[in-house]
């Protein structure tokens, strides 16, 4: 893969679940080359399902058509806000690559712990709407990946080529800035409703 190109890695970090709270999405732009190039940041209900709609606001707000990949930390962040992964492929026109960290047994359970009525369903449907998790190895450690756009030999390349020491670099990176945002959003430094990028 050149060694210019690059992905945006979207991942997130919030605290509390308390039905008011919000979680901060931050999006880093990465080369393969891991040269980080740009961010943006966008913020979900902990326990909504607006999680989408931040994504594709982060994405249009970047506004970087040179971006030719999306990677995200999961599929349901900020407490079950499932993503719709076929909608964010439709919307960008570029390949969807969701990567977590962990073996499970999905999240089905715990989204029918959590919720009732139609909130248990519709997390259901969006859940049950994702394309299949694959395993796969990086020296020895294990990732788990859905995509969308991009076949399971291909996706695996493209994890492969943005991946050190486990982490894809574009979402280690997004992480970061995540936390970092987020700690400064609860101690004050950020206001809020402070949505510059």
């Amino acid at each position: 893969m050149k060694p210019g190109r690059r992905a945006l890695g979207v991942a997130e970090s919030y605290r509390g679940t308390d039905g008011t709270a919000t979680s901060t999405l931050a999006g880093a732009v990465v080369r393969v080359d891991r040269a980080v190039g740009d961010f943006s940041f966008a913020r979900c209900a902990v326990g909504g399902r607006d999680s989408t709609d931040a994504i594709e606001a982060l994405w249009k707000r970047l506004d970087r058509p040179d971006v030719r990949y999306l990677f995200l930390a999961g599929v349901a962040p900020a407490w079950y806000n499932v993503v719709d992964l076929g909608r964010l492929h439709r919307v960008i026109e570029r390949p969807v690559l969701s990567v977590s960290f962990e073996d499970s047994g999905g999240l089905e359970s715990g989204i029918a712990e959590a919720f009732d009525g139609d909130e248990r369903r519709l997390r259901l449907e969006a859940y049950g709407a994702l394309p299949g998790r694959h395993r796969l190895e990086i020296d020895g450690e294990p990732l788990f990946v859905r995509s969308i756009g991009l076949d399971r030999t291909r996706a695996d390349a493209v994890v492969e080529a943005y991946t050190q020491k486990r982490r894809p670099e574009p979402l280690r990176v997004a992480k970061r800035l995540a936390r970092r945002v987020d700690a400064a959003r609860r101690e004050g430094t950020i206001a809020p409703d402070d949505r510059r990028d």
